[in-house]
């Protein structure tokens, strides 16, 4: 018995994640065409069980991209848990939780401009939420341990190489991704893996891998903003922009600029 649990934000990197994760994990009695139905949409109510999706609420100020997670879940009949992490991640100094009256605003800039540590980092954002899925993952494995019956969970993260380009966030790069697997690994008695499918990819080829997939990309929110629209500006609308242009693909998103 197996199961994937994937961190998933609502972005369009963790959303390619989830359906990497659905083709991964699939019963070995599936075959991919079922497999493929499910997701195009051709099957009336698919439930993909096999697959568990888990967001972190961290306060974040773009937390409307759960809501984009949400509506995956609800249109693949997959699982969705929301883990709250509390106050840990939140403080003045930290860009992407501040919700002070003069919070600092999110930059209008490339993320080739970004010199040393991004200033959207959230210190050690990823460390935490892999922690977190790891222990909800390990209740699913104690709760379903039988005697003679093989037991295993897959975790996915989303990481891609232009995350970690310069360690801009060091919590993306190989060095701290082959830390956790290990730690993950060991620390669940040898039962959970961690999977990071996207780690060596540019974003315009997690685009091509997530269009492969039959992603819904209009369904996914990738604004540090958190406003009615994506901003267009920021470095995250702008890495999108570019990694929709770079593969040729039609960007469905509706950008304010």
């Amino acid at each position: 018995m197996r199961k994937a649990f994937v961190l998933l934000s609502g972005g369009l990197d963790s959303t390619t994640c989830l359906y990497q994760a659905i083709h991964d994990y699939k019963p070995d009695d599936m075959n991919v065409s079922r497999v493929h139905d499910m997701l195009d949409g051709h099957t009336s109510k698919p439930e993909i069980d096999w697959v568990e999706a888990v967001s972190v609420f961290y306060g974040q100020r773009h937390k409307k991209e759960m809501d984009y997670a949400k509506k995956t879940c609800e249109q693949l009949g997959i699982k969705h848990s929301i883990l709250d992490v509390g106050s840990l991640l939140r403080g003045d100094t930290v860009m992407l939780t501040d919700d002070s009256v003069g919070k600092v605003e999110v930059p209008n800039i490339d993320y080739s401009e970004i010199k040393g540590v991004s200033p959207t980092y959230v210190p050690f954002r990823n460390g935490l939420m892999l922690s977190a899925l790891t222990a909800h993952a390990q209740k699913w494995v104690n709760a379903n341990n039988q005697e003679n019956l093989k037991v295993e969970a897959g975790i996915y993260f989303g990481a891609h190489a232009e995350d970690a380009h310069n360690w801009a966030y060091p919590d993306c790069t190989p060095e701290f991704i082959g830390a956790m697997a290990n730690a993950i690994y060991i620390g669940s008695y040898m039962q959970i893996r961690l999977h990071t499918p996207l780690e060596w990819l540019t974003k315009s080829r997690v685009v091509e891998l997530g269009d492969s997939l039959g992603v819904p990309f209009e369904n996914t929110w990738s604004c540090y903003k958190g406003e009615e629209l994506h901003c267009g500006v920021c470095p995250t609308c702008r890495s999108r922009k570019q990694a929709f242009d770079a593969a040729g693909i039609t960007d469905p998103t509706d950008y304010a600029a």
